[in-house]
């Protein structure tokens, strides 16, 4: 099942797309019930979908960001493709090499709601704060029922669906503070969606993930090549926090990001980053200096 958060008149409605990708239906929530976006059918792992309502041409609604303000942080996988990781490591900002490019085990941070933005939303540099700001694209598990100390083998379980972040980070401040908050929570910088998709949906192991800024393509890789898998992250999480229906978790991103090139492709005024993950969709949005 594909599902949106959408605008529709000024109204948020949570629905699910139609088979030709042309419109949405819009699942019989109420306002309030629809204020959550997607967490509205997460609760209950998809047990008891509400009645779909007559469907509406996509062209006439505003996508939102699928779950526009997550409960709670957004849990992040840093240096999780080994080439990615090794770039990294080259690149003079990574304050977590000390014990070598490839981590032993899963590199968290995490990444403040109010940093989400949709598809189509401009990304907001600031110069006063960062002259860094880079892209990362990666898939995004959200996790669909509640669970404290789960094993890898009963992973998928836990798991509702997937969708597109993109991980903007301002390289000085994450090497500044020698941790990654700071620099990966700046306002509008996690674009999230266009949609979510239940996990049925796609092969998480073999997914193609593309980036290209300007149209020239910088990431081109498949969420198979990923150091630490899916379960094997839950696994590391769940060891005594307990999960939430509706946490999000960024897997991490591929070799290509701004930072790996010499000399560095950072993010300017203008530009336009488009992310694609084959069987969610594309997530492009462009990037604005900030004026004051």
């Amino acid at each position: 099942m594909k599902v949106a958060t959408v605008s529709v008149a000024g109204e948020r409605r949570v629905g699910q797309i139609t088979a030709d990708g042309a419109s949405i239906a819009p699942f019989d929530l109420s306002v309030s019930e629809a204020q959550t976006g997607i967490l509205a059918l997460i609760r209950g792992n998809g047990a008891g979908l509400p009645p779909r309502l007559s469907p509406i041409p996509l062209a006439q609604v505003s996508l939102e960001a699928p779950i526009p303000v997550p409960r709670r942080n957004i849990f992040c996988v840093g240096k999780n493709y080994y080439e990615h990781a090794h770039e990294f490591a080259r690149s003079g900002f990574d304050t977590s090499s000390a014990n070598g490019a490839v981590p032993g085990n899963p590199i968290m941070f995490s990444k403040v709601p109010e940093s989400v933005i949709a598809c189509g939303c401009t990304v907001v540099i600031d110069p006063k704060v960062s002259q860094a700001v880079d892209y990362e694209a990666e898939l995004a598990v959200i996790i669909g029922k509640t669970g404290r100390g789960i094993a890898a083998n009963n992973a998928f379980e836990y798991v509702w669906g997937y969708t597109i972040i993109n991980d903007v980070t301002a390289r000085d401040l994450q090497a500044r503070y020698s941790q990654w908050l700071i620099g990966k929570s700046q306002d509008t910088f996690c674009p999230m969606g266009p949609i979510a998709v239940t996990r049925d949906e796609i092969d998480i192991g073999n997914t193609p993930i593309r980036c290209s800024v300007n149209g020239e393509l910088r990431q081109s890789s498949n969420t198979g090549l990923l150091i630490f898998d899916i379960p094997k992250i839950i696994e590391t999480l769940s060891a005594g926090i307990t999960l939430q229906p509706g946490d999000v978790i960024a897997t991490g991103t591929p070799a290509g990001v701004g930072i790996g090139f010499d000399p560095p492709k950072y993010l300017k005024d203008g530009d336009v980053v488009r992310i694609e993950i084959a069987g969610i969709g594309v997530l492009e949005n462009q990037i604005v200096e900030r004026s004051s």
